[in-house]
């Protein structure tokens, strides 16, 4: 399936291998245009190993992989695709660059490597800043942020390049409960808003079912499964174990999450 009706992703019959070791088997799901992703499972699961195989990372032993109907090694337009790696906001405390000079990065190029950013590009630049809830700390050194203001300023630097799919590997480190409400907040905004199908590796269960649609459970195997208070439950135990339970609190999903 190619063009508009091609899911964002699709893995077929996916095997992946690290050090000999399998570490994802016979996975076989879509994740469809416009769909809010969570990706959990226990730790050393494979979580991470699947988001790099998906985005070419990481080599796969088996099966296929499809970026928007292209087949992975024949997909060219990266552009799409914005990832934010578990060390994205490893920066030292005396890393130099502004919050808007590192979001500004984000629209270097090979094809204008060395040149100033444009007017127009700056003007971009401000508006994710804007977005972000980030402007106020514009001119701040990255180094001096905390790590839930150093997740929004990563986000940013992806913005700018206006991607369909965002993908982000464990973005919750560092971060707070407000920090990561409001964090996840503007996730959910830009789903809604835009329309960007987003994938998150992520530890916080209940941040996965009150605001996203689907859910990936990866323990070696991967199970998909819809976010409706039903049917992630079973694959949960699945990846998890038959002792694992969820209590249900669905008063504390606000409206607006999704």
């Amino acid at each position: 399936m190619t063009g508009e009706a091609a899911p964002a992703i699709r893995a077929e019959n996916l095997e992946v291998r690290r050090n000999g070791a399998v570490v994802i088997e016979r996975a076989a799901f879509s994740i469809e245009r416009g769909d809010f992703v969570g990706i959990v499972g226990p730790n050393g699961g494979g979580k991470t190993t699947l988001v790099q195989a998906l985005l070419g990372l990481l080599p796969r032993s088996k099966g296929e992989i499809w970026m928007y109907g292209v087949r992975l090694h024949e997909f060219k337009d990266w552009e799409k695709v914005g990832y934010i790696s578990q060390d994205a906001t490893n920066y030292d405390d005396r890393f130099p660059l502004t919050v808007r000079e590192l979001v500004g990065i984000g629209l270097v190029s090979g094809k204008n490597t060395g040149r100033p950013l444009r007017a127009a590009q700056w003007r971009r630049v401000d508006e994710e800043l804007g977005f972000m809830g980030i402007s106020d700390i514009a001119k701040k050194r990255v180094g001096e942020l905390s790590g839930g203001q150093r997740q929004r300023v990563v986000v940013a630097r992806a913005l700018v390049r206006s991607p369909e799919l965002l993908v982000l590997d464990e973005p919750e480190r560092g971060m707070d409960a407000t920090a990561l409400e409001r964090f996840y907040g503007k996730l959910s905004e830009l789903h809604r808003q835009r329309g960007v199908t987003v994938l998150v590796v992520s530890h916080d269960l209940s941040t996965v079912f009150c605001r996203m649609s689907r859910v990936l459970c990866v323990n070696r195997v991967v199970y998909s499964s819809p976010v409706d208070g039903h049917a992630e439950e079973e694959v949960l135990k699945k990846v998890y174990g038959e002792h694992f339970n969820i209590v249900y609190h669905r008063h504390e999903c606000k409206e607006d999450f999704r």
